[in-house]
């Protein structure tokens, strides 16, 4: 009786096999939703836009990419942070979400807590640039003319606790200068008013302000971190003088809820990485200013740890609050 059972149970057996098989492969088998926290048309939106298109090739579904801008970010984390763990609703972050993370001090979400991170997409090295009627040309040039007048000067950022801000806060204290912190909702208005010479500098994201280095209307004096950057080749890095501890860069980011199943983040990992990749990406993303990153989530998840903490030191130093 034995072999018959055996025999007979066989099939049955291969076939729930098979129908396991097919439904952990199924992923997924409806569209997946970015939320993007900020406004349409910004830097973190057109690289998820370009970013998402690809994907959708990728994972055989659409993926649609829903804007809930609000609170510096705050209002479309949240959101993303109570949706279901299952995979169809990503989170598209970015060194601003590191930041609010000290900044804020009742978020009801955690970055490093409540989310996976599934892949770093671009970052952007910041470019401090001047008004052309400054008389700096080199960061050690920038740096004596803050001692010199620092507190008739004034920089710009975006807003409060920005990557901007903290950026101009911390060559500000490595100065030994006290120029003024303007702040601005947004950072168009900032720039319009740094072209315009209400204000002497400011650190901004390259892609955002690059088509006025362009255009003569801004002078660029250093980038952030490391190495020069390909849109701007004669512009050194800070690396480059004695303010090597400027090495802040914005990055943009992509992360889905923490108790996702394994297989989509892996799965999600994967086709973010490979969309990245793409040509087509490529050349869009480098078009903007931005370095394609494509790190998967192996690789995200502890960066995003180590910029939280970086961030932290730089807010806790600059003593911004987001009132």
């Amino acid at each position: 009786m034995k072999p018959l059972f055996a025999h007979l149970l066989r099939p049955a057996l291969a076939a729930a096999l098979t129908f396991g098989c097919a439904a952990a492969a199924a992923f997924p088998d409806r569209p997946v939703r970015i939320i993007v926290p900020f406004a349409a048309g910004g830097a973190t939106d057109v690289i998820a836009r370009t970013v998402a298109q690809e994907m959708a090739a990728k994972l055989g579904q659409p993926v649609i990419v829903e804007n809930r801008a609000g609170a510096n970010g705050n209002i479309g984390a949240s959101a993303a942070a109570r949706a279901d763990a299952d995979g169809y609703t990503l989170l598209m972050a970015t060194s601003s979400h590191a930041i609010n993370a000290t900044l804020y001090r009742d978020l009801d979400y955690s970055l490093t807590r409540d989310f996976v991170g599934l892949s770093n997409l671009a970052s952007v090295p910041l470019l401090l640039v001047v008004n052309p009627q400054v008389p700096a040309t080199t960061a050690q040039d920038m740096s004596a003319y803050l001692r010199k007048h620092g507190d008739r000067l004034a920089y710009a950022s975006g807003g409060t606790g920005t990557a901007a801000h903290l950026a101009g806060a911390q060559f500000n204290a490595l100065s030994q200068a006290s120029a003024t912190h303007v702040p601005y909702k947004g950072g168009a208005l900032a720039l319009n008013d740094l072209v315009g010479g209400q204000v002497q500098f400011m650190f901004a994201n390259l892609p955002e302000v690059l088509a006025h280095v362009q255009a003569g209307r801004l002078k660029p004096v250093a980038v952030t971190g490391q190495q020069r950057h390909a849109a701007l080749p004669d512009v050194p890095a800070f690396a480059e003088t004695p303010f090597d501890k400027m090495t802040a860069r914005s990055w943009f980011g992509l992360f889905v809820r923490a108790g996702t199943p394994q297989s989509a983040v892996e799965r999600l990992s994967a086709a973010i990485v490979e969309s990245v990749s793409a040509p087509a990406v490529q050349a869009r993303l480098k078009g903007l200013g931005a370095d394609p990153v494509g790190d998967g989530h192996a690789a995200f998840t502890p960066y995003v740890a180590q910029e939280v903490d970086r961030w932290r030191a730089l807010v806790v130093a600059s003593g911004a609050s987001p009132n």
